[in-house]
C-alpha cells in the first residue's frame, strides 16, 4: 500500500480538469499517444458538446519515480454545482486532491466551494495553475496569490501547469507521489474485506458493474460477497481495474480502486455509497459496524414530472429510468400519474441542470422521448385537514402532525395553513466592476441579507458576494442572468440551508380549457398576476397553431387573471375579386370551414394538451 496513491482533481467548470487528465494519461503511458483523443475520460457524448465534465471517471495509472513503481488511481470530477454529489463520492474514496485553477480566471466561487469539501474530507490537497501557455504573467502570478491565500501556504508551493501543452505536468506527478500519503487500512474488529461503491455502471451481460475502493482485506474473482445495505449476494465472475476501459485482473487489494462485475440485473439491490464485504449483515448492529464512515446521502432538490411521449411506451420509460439511476444515483424516481399526460415518474435532481442532462439522456442513450413538468422544489406545508379528503398521495412531514411535504405543484392545496420553502446560501465571486449590476438583480429576484467581501489583493479588484435566495428563484434561470448581467465573468455556487416561511400559492394554466398539470406553478402570491399574463402571452407565440382558435389562461384560486387566444390556422381561399370570380361559393366555403372548426375546437377542449419539452424551458427565464 505505501506505493499507492489515490487522488482526485477537483476545480470549478471549464479550468480543464479533463486535459490534465490527458496530459497524465500520456505522461504514465496508461493509454498509448496514437489512441488518445481530445477529453478522453468524458465519455459522454453530452459531456464533449457542453465542455463539461458530468460523470465522475476513474482511472489507474502505473507510475515510475527514484526507481519506485507507484499505482495512481485518479478520479476526474465534475465543476459544476450541480454535480456536488459526484465530488463528495469521489472525496471518499482518496486521501488527496489537486485544486486547480484557470490563470486567466482566478479562484471561482466552486473553487472555494470544492476547496471547502476536501478540506472537511481531511484530504491533503496540492494547488495547482493551469492554462499558464496562454495567460498573462500578471494573471498567473494573482492566482498563485490567491491559491496560496487559501490554502495558508508559499506562493513557491503552488505549481504552474498546462495541461495544453504537458509543461509542468511531470513536476505535479511527482508532487503528488511525494506529498499524499498513501492509504490506510481502516481498522475492524473483525477480520473482513471491505470496499465502498463510490460509482457504478450497467451492462447487458454482466449486469451492474461496481466501481469500488478497497478500504480493507481482498476481493477476489469467483467469490461471494453481500452488499451491506440490501443485503443482496453478489458471486464475482469479473474483477479489475479501470484503465479507463475495464482491464480484468483476479484481485483488487486494499487501498486499491476497481470495479466487480456483480451480475445484478436489480437496479435498486446495488446502491452507491454501499458497503460490500465477504461478511454478511445478519442484523441493524452487524450493518453499522461494517457500513464504511464519511459517506452522505443525495438529497435532491429539484422535482419534475416526467411522463412517455407515447403512453404504450410506459414499460420501456421505466426500464429507461431504472439503467439511469444506476449511472447518476443521486436521481430519485417515484410513481405519478396525470388525467392528461397518463403514467409517468416523479424525479428528483440536485439542481436545474441535473434535470436537463437527466432529460437529454433519456432521449439519446434510451430513446424515450419525454413530456416533462415546470421544475418544481419541496414545499413544507401545514394543511387544515378537515379540508382534505384523502392524504394518500401526500408525503408527511416526520414527527409533525399536520404538515406534508408537497413536491408537485399540482398537488398543492387550495388553501394552505402555513408554507415554508427551501432557502439557498449563495455564493457569487466577480470583478468589482460588475457589482452594481449583479446587485440589481433584486428586482428580479428574491436576494435577502446581501454580504460583499473584498478576495485576494485590492489591486485585482474581485468581489464575494453572500446572500439568501429562495431555491424557486434560483432554478428560474438565475445563473444565465449572472451570466449575463457580469458578461460571463461572475461565478455562482450554492447550497440548500434552511426552510423559511413564504407567502406562495398556486397558479394554474389552461389551454383549450384543459388544466395542463406540467404548466402548474408555485409563485410568491405577489407574482403570480404578473407572471399568468406573461405565461399567457409567451405560450401565444411558443404553442403551434392547430386548426382551431385556442383559448390560453391563468387561473389563481379558481378565478381566471389572465387571458391570450391562439387563433386557428387559416386556409387561403384565393383572391375572389379578380376576374369575376363567385363570391357566393366563396361565402359557402367560409362558413361550411367554420363549422369544421367548430367541431374541432369542441373536440380540442376534450383531448390532452401536450406541452412541447422545449415550451417549459423558454416559460423559466424572467
Amino acid at each position: 500500500m505505501q506505493n499507492i496513491r489515490n487522488f482526485v482533481i477537483t476545480a470549478h467548470i471549464d479550468h480543464g480538469k479533463s486535459t490534465l487528465a490527458d496530459r497524465m494519461l500520456e505522461i504514465t503511458k496508461t493509454i498509448e499517444k496514437r489512441n488518445m483523443q481530445a477529453q478522453v475520460l468524458d465519455s459522454m457524448d453530452l459531456e464533449r458538446e457542453r465542455g463539461i465534465t458530468i460523470k465522475m471517471t476513474p482511472v489507474r495509472m502505473e507510475y515510475s519515480l527514484g526507481g519506485k513503481d507507484y499505482i495512481l488511481n485518479l478520479i476526474d470530477t465534475p465543476g459544476h454545482s450541480d454535480f456536488g454529489y459526484e465530488v463528495s463520492r469521489a472525496l471518499a474514496a482518496v486521501e488527496g486532491a489537486i485544486l486547480l485553477v484557470d490563470a486567466t480566471q482566478g479562484v471561482q466561487a466552486q473553487t472555494l466551494y470544492n476547496f471547502e469539501m476536501a478540506r472537511k474530507a481531511g484530504l491533503k490537497i496540492i494547488g495547482a495553475v493551469n492554462k499558464v501557455d496562454v495567460a498573462q504573467p500578471e494573471q498567473i502570478e494573482a492566482a498563485i496569490q490567491e491559491i496560496s491565500i487559501l490554502l495558508g501556504i508559499e506562493p513557491e508551493e503552488i505549481l504552474k501547469v498546462s495541461g495544453k501543452t504537458g509543461l509542468g505536468v511531470a513536476e505535479l506527478l511527482e508532487k503528488v507521489v511525494k506529498e499524499i500519503p498513501a492509504p490506510k487500512e481502516v481498522t475492524f474488529e473483525r477480520t473482513a474485506s471491505r470496499g465502498l461503491i463510490f460509482d457504478s455502471q450497467y451492462d447487458e451481460h454482466r449486469g451492474v458493474i461496481a466501481y469500488i475502493r478497497v478500504f480493507s482485506g481482498e476481493f477476489k474473482v469467483n467469490t461471494t460477497y453481500h452488499m451491506v445495505a440490501t443485503g443482496a449476494e453478489v458471486k464475482t465472475k469479473d474483477i479489475g481495474y479501470l484503465k479507463p476501459k475495464l482491464v480484468a485482473g483476479l484481485s483488487i487489494k486494499n487501498g486499491e480502486t476497481g470495479y466487480i462485475a456483480t451480475g445484478i440485473k436489480d437496479p435498486d439491490l446495488v446502491k452507491i455509497g454501499d458497503t460490500i464485504s465477504d461478511v454478511r449483515a445478519v442484523s441493524a448492529t452487524d450493518q453499522l459496524e461494517l457500513a464504511l464512515p464519511g459517506y452522505r446521502e443525495p438529497k435532491p432538490v429539484v422535482f419534475v414530472s416526467f411522463y412517455p411521449e407515447h403512453p404504450e411506451d410506459y414499460d420501456e420509460f421505466k426500464k429507461a429510468l431504472a439503467k439511469l439511476r444506476l449511472s447518476d444515483s443521486a436521481i430519485r424516481f417515484e410513481p405519478d400519474a396525470s388525467e392528461v399526460l397518463g403514467r409517468g415518474f416523479k424525479g428528483g435532481f440536485l439542481g436545474k441542470l441535473h434535470f436537463e442532462i437527466a432529460a437529454e439522456r433519456l432521449a439519446r442513450e434510451f430513446d424515450v422521448p419525454v413530456v416533462s413538468s415546470f421544475p418544481s422544489v419541496a414545499y413544507k406545508v401545514k394543511m387544515d385537514m378537515r379540508s382534505i379528503k384523502t392524504t394518500e398521495y401526500l408525503e408527511p412531514v416526520e414527527g409533525e402532525a399536520g404538515w406534508y411535504w408537497i413536491k408537485n405543484p399540482k398537488d398543492f392545496p387550495s388553501d394552505p395553513l402555513e408554507v415554508y420553502e427551501p432557502m439557498t446560501a449563495i455564493e457569487i465571486l466577480t470583478p468589482m466592476q460588475y457589482l452594481g449590476p449583479i446587485l440589481q438583480l433584486k428586482d428580479l429576484y428574491r436576494i435577502s441579507d446581501v454580504l460583499t467581501e473584498t478576495i485576494g489583493s485590492a489591486s485585482a479588484g474581485r468581489m464575494l458576494i453572500k446572500a439568501k435566495l429562495p431555491l424557486s428563484d434560483l432554478i428560474a434561470d438565475f445563473d444565465d442572468k449572472l451570466k449575463s448581467v457580469s458578461q460571463g465573468y461572475g461565478s455562482l455556487s450554492y447550497e440548500v440551508v434552511a426552510y423559511e416561511k413564504g407567502d406562495v400559492d398556486k397558479m394554474e394554466i389552461l389551454v383549450a380549457e384543459n388544466i395542463v398539470p406540467g404548466l402548474t406553478r408555485i409563485l410568491p402570491k405577489s407574482e403570480i398576476e404578473f407572471e399568468g399574463r406573461a405565461t399567457c402571452s409567451k405560450l401565444k407565440d411558443l404553442l403551434q397553431k392547430q386548426q382551431f382558435k385556442q383559448a390560453i389562461q391563468a387561473q389563481y384560486r379558481g378565478r381566471i387573471i389572465a387571458r391570450e387566444t391562439l387563433p386557428a390556422m387559416s386556409k387561403e381561399l384565393g383572391n375572389f375579386g379578380k376576374n369575376g370570380g363567385d363570391r357566393t361559393r366563396k361565402m359557402k366555403l367560409w362558413k361550411k370551414q367554420a363549422r369544421g372548426k367548430e367541431r374541432l375546437e369542441e373536440r380540442g377542449t376534450q383531448s390532452a394538451v401536450r406541452i412541447p419539452a422545449n415550451v417549459f424551458k423558454e416559460l423559466l427565464k424572467k
